[in-house]
């Protein structure tokens, strides 16, 4: 019994520090990934910006649900395994530019993603920045120590790649 104690009580004690260096931890993140692509950059936008479409080549993604414009912004709702998000477009510049907003303030967490194409050598690159926020602080440390806040952007740079038949190293 007292071993179980010992673990149980080491547990809580490790938790308690995880949670404290997740507190001394900045809300607020800005991440920023880009890779190049043999296309032009409006095939690059098209694809991106064609949210329905995206379940058939972004990893994770289950279902897109597009919904009405609300205030006069086009928006959809994601469907992956770790639940639902919804977004709603905040500007939209085609081939030039995308910023898409969390638009679900019940998440525990939130931001923008902004995404840029521009004509390069052999075709175009795509860079996305995320400029986030976590509330919580677990998962504010998780995201910082464990996954890291770039992955998801290095994820969606490369299934990209992968839509277009390309492999592609995202770069800071």
């Amino acid at each position: 019994m007292k071993v179980v104690l010992l673990v149980l009580a080491g547990f809580a004690g490790l938790l308690a520090l995880v949670a404290l260096i997740g507190a001394a931890l900045p809300r607020r993140h800005v991440a920023s990934r880009q890779a190049s692509y043999r296309q032009t950059t409006s095939v690059l936008y098209q694809a991106v910006r064609d949210f329905a479409a995206q379940p058939q080549w972004r990893t994770g993604v289950r279902s897109v649900e597009l919904l009405a414009p609300a205030e006069g912004r086009a928006g959809h709702r994601e469907i992956s395994r770790h639940g639902a998000i919804t977004y709603r477009v905040q500007e939209d510049r085609p081939a030039e530019r995308l910023v898409l907003a969390i638009a679900d303030e019940n998440l525990p967490f939130g931001g923008t993603w902004t995404y840029e194409f521009k004509p390069c050598a052999g075709g175009a690159s795509v860079r996305i920045t995320e400029d986030g926020f976590v509330k919580n602080p677990l998962f504010r440390f998780l995201a910082r120590f464990a996954f890291g806040h770039a992955a998801t952007i290095e994820t969606y740079l490369r299934d990209l790649g992968r839509k277009f038949g390309e492999s592609v190293q995202p770069q800071p």
